[in-house]
């Protein structure tokens, strides 16, 4: 068999080529679900996306045999290494042919380019932050991916672990039926938290929505804030999130939990905008945009995703927390039920979460799938 060489791509060609990758992979997997081309394109552009401001990236592609046959990223987050001081760099947009070789040119340039530059530590996939796409899939191959979560084959986890890669951390996500009747128990519990009235839940008031979309960020930055791995929203990815989201959100999909006057909890819950693209390959010229604009406006989409629910930490080990927690997700859960949604994904929950784990569980939520963060030491 031929020798496997990386190269590394660059400029428009070149992310063409990375982008292609994965399409002879995934052609016999009926759960793949090709991203749109366009928003990948915007998504690796720096000059477009905030999120890219303080990372340093290089793409590379494996190829063999005249063929492209795998890709990865090795990239330096310095809003990580300004938090967590672990010279840990980081991997991501991981895809391969199902040969050893692969996997090991692929990883070791990506761990030469990062050792190069000072890291002593590799963690990964990351896409390419954690506040993005991350997590390898390791449980969860039979169904397709919700939107803005990884999809990948069986073989991907035993090659890094080949290689010497480790679980660093798993991220749960469940599956909740939608049109179940709300928990008896959670009922309870919520009513005793709502009987002193100092409780109330909102809708986003969409005549403010960069305001209102700063203050889910601003929950969202305290809630999670002693999370492991947590990397905080900064006003500019706040503002690119509100204006990325804003044709897909409708002000009952978001709910906002006060006490006393005080934003004090949030919930947000998106359309699996999987559902509309599944046959689009990626493309919406020439008919895809006029498909995907009737399966928003006209027909909806009958599934959703939950990816971000959080209480302020001064409230989370107290009398209000759960209280807060279950008014809010009540909310969008009545929402969504009135308007046939069938089911949600809520993803995604670090595996030692066991707080929200109860919570979700409480609610009839069921663990459905595993992502995995590996890391390594580089030598």
């Amino acid at each position: 068999m031929a020798e496997v060489t990386v190269e590394r791509v660059e400029g428009p060609k070149g992310l063409a080529r990375f982008l292609a990758v994965p399409d002879p992979i995934y052609r016999d997997d009926p759960c793949w679900v090709k991203p749109l081309d366009f928003e990948r394109r915007q998504h690796l552009d720096a000059s477009k996306n905030p999120f890219l401001a303080r990372i340093e990236m290089a793409l590379f592609v494996a190829r063999r045999g005249g063929r492209d046959v795998g890709r990865i990223s090795a990239q330096i987050n310095r809003a990580h290494l300004e938090r967590y001081g672990d010279a840990t760099g980081h991997f991501g947009f991981l895809e391969g042919e199902d040969d050893p070789d692969v996997f090991a040119a692929l990883t070791g340039t990506a761990e030469r380019w990062l050792a190069e530059r000072g890291m002593t530590r590799v963690a990964g996939p990351f896409d390419p932050s954690i506040n993005d796409t991350c997590g390898l899939l390791v449980e969860g191959f039979d169904t397709p991916p919700s939107m803005m979560m990884g999809h990948h084959r069986p073989w991907y986890a035993r090659r890094l672990e080949a290689l010497g890669y480790r679980k660093a951390k798993d991220l749960i996500c469940y599956w909740y039926d939608v049109q179940r009747d709300w928990p008896e128990a959670a009922s309870r519990l919520l009513e005793r938290g709502l009987r002193a009235g100092k409780i109330r839940v909102r809708p986003l008031d969409m005549r403010r929505y960069a305001e209102e979309i700063a203050t889910i960020c601003a929950i969202f930055n305290d809630a999670w804030a002693d999370n492991w791995g947590f990397l905080p929203f900064d006003e500019a990815e706040a503002r690119y999130l509100a204006t990325s989201i804003r044709p897909l959100v409708r002000a009952e999909d978001f709910a906002i939990g006060e006490l006393d006057g005080e934003a004090a909890a949030m919930v947000v819950t998106l359309p699996n905008l999987n559902l509309a693209i599944r046959d689009l390959r990626g493309r919406l010229w020439p008919f895809g945009w006029a498909k995907l604009l009737w399966r928003l406006k006209v027909r909806g989409i009958p599934e959703g995703r939950m990816p971000l629910m959080g209480v302020r930490r001064a409230f989370q080990n107290g009398p209000w927390g759960a209280a807060l927690a279950l008014a809010v997700i009540r909310a969008v859960h009545e929402h969504h039920r009135a308007r046939g949604t069938r089911g949600a994904e809520l993803s995604w929950v670090l595996e030692d979460n066991r707080r929200t784990d109860a919570l979700i569980r409480l609610m009839g939520g069921r663990p459905y799938k595993t992502y995995r963060i590996y890391v390594k030491e580089l030598a």
